[in-house]
């Protein structure tokens, strides 16, 4: 398939819902390289059913085999684990206190024990056992203000199986999640839109492995310029991640990130950071076993170049990409340099070279969904969006389609409702569902 692909439609009222059953690419060209799901003749075709056990088949689940014959059509056990791994991000935006008056101000709402309780999340298995903190860029707009943008926000937390959940699980599961764009700073980090070598191994810096700086910073940005300084979002990822690891080194153990927007760019920043140093090789009782690696990602934007993608692969860091075509920010960046760019190709082995450390990609699978509210355009982002489908889609029918779908139909189809006119359609709400989409786009322009 390689301008169309098979969907299975759902019709509601202002929305038009579709659940994309296959492994298709960038939106912006149907000469596309990502080539997300190759089938193998030879390897074994899983089917599951909803009374399959998880621990039984948890690593096919977990990306093993990239999800062979699982995302066309969309196995049922993977879409109820896309969703439980997505309620697990909801739940970093639910805590996150955004009340300027609070004591809280810009960290999690609640206490490490009672948040997943507080944010509705009773009883899911795990427990939390760290709260990550970003820092954003030091940068304002205001010269009389230096240094007022620069400090810790929660972004995410670390938060392990628990004793039965594990048994469900087949293995012991630890999850990073990572919440998306908010505050101010955030967004100036992701308007840093040029590639830098990631440089993340200091005895293999792979000057060609390059990502976005923007989020490289809230990556790796840290308060050193007061004593008691936060520490960078990485150095306490990866001293809690090791110190897991080591505590339940005799269990099997599978290593989760799941992020939305933002957060699944610092998803597959730690993914890839967590492998390159070999932080998932155990070597226990005289053998060495690697921890598997799976990244989630909810609405992500690309976030390194093709080196960068290349090197994920062989590290074996698998990515499964929960993306909506009418969502702009996983056409960014690199709208017009990005995997799809074929000009030149094979005829000149240095822009062979310059393509690969120039051009942005996206990593890993891509499971396609489409929706689009009508009196909300902004929602394309939005991840109880993403997650409200997931949930209620039941596709009866399949309708053939033609891809080529990105921000321009996005934006074809709000111009269509307003001159069809919208009788219930306030002005004001427009008027912010529009600045919404501008701040989409602009975050991660190139």
């Amino acid at each position: 398939m390689n301008s169309s692909t098979f969907i299975a439609t759902r019709q509601c009222s202002f929305t038009q819902d579709h659940l994309t059953l296959s492994k298709p690419n960038d939106s912006f060209s149907n000469l596309s390289s990502q080539s997300s799901v190759k089938i193998n003749a030879k390897s074994p075709t899983i089917h599951t059913t909803s009374k399959s056990r998880l621990a039984d088949i948890w690593r096919e689940i977990h990306g093993l085999n990239n999800w062979e014959n699982l995302v066309e059509p969309l196995d049922p056990l993977l879409r109820q684990e896309i969703i439980r791994y997505g309620e697990f991000v909801t739940a970093c935006y639910k805590a996150f206190d955004l009340e300027p008056n609070s004591k809280r101000y810009l960290n999690c709402k609640y206490g490490k024990k009672s948040m997943f309780k507080e944010v509705g999340m009773a009883d899911p298995g795990y427990k939390v056992t760290k709260y990550i903190y970003a820092t954003a860029p030091d940068v304002s707009f205001n010269p009389m203000q230096t240094g007022s943008g620069c400090c810790g926000r929660w972004v995410g937390y670390v938060a392990v199986a628990e004793d039965e959940e594990t048994k469900r699980l087949g293995r012991r599961d630890i999850i990073i999640t990572f919440r998306g764009t908010i505050t101010s700073p955030e967004w100036i980090a992701n308007l840093m839109s040029s590639l830098t070598p990631a440089r993340l191994d200091p005895n293999d810096p792979r000057p060609d492995v390059k990502v976005e700086a923007g989020f490289l910073s809230l990556y790796t940005s840290n308060e050193n310029s007061t004593k008691f300084g936060l520490e960078s979002c990485r150095e306490q990822l990866l001293s809690e991640v090791s110190r897991l690891l080591k505590m339940y080194k005799s269990d099997e153990i599978s290593i989760t990130l799941a992020g939305h927007s933002m957060g699944s760019s610092l998803a597959l920043l730690l993914a890839y950071d967590i492998a390159e140093l070999g932080l998932n090789k155990d070597f226990y009782k005289g053998s060495c076993r690697e921890i598997p690696i799976a990244v989630f990602s909810f609405g992500g934007p690309r976030v390194g170049n093709l080196g960068f993608k290349e090197r994920c692969q062989e590290l074996g860091v698998k990515v499964l990409r929960i993306v909506n075509v009418n969502d702009p920010i996983t056409k960014l960046p690199g709208v017009f340099f990005n995997e799809n760019f074929r000009v030149f190709q094979g005829r000149y082995d240095h822009f062979d070279k310059l393509r690969s450390c120039s051009c942005y990609a996206h990593v890993g699978v891509e499971l396609l969904i489409d929706f689009f509210k009508m009196q909300n355009p902004s929602c394309v982002h939005d991840l109880e969006s993403y997650i409200g489908l997931l949930k209620s889609s039941c596709p009866k029918s399949l309708k053939k389609v033609k891809r080529g779908e990105g921000i321009g139909s996005l934006m074809e189809r709000a111009k269509g409702f307003v001159l069809g006119g919208a009788q219930s359609f306030d002005a004001l709400q427009w008027r912010n569902a529009a600045l919404n989409m501008v701040y989409l786009v602009q975050s991660q322009w190139i």
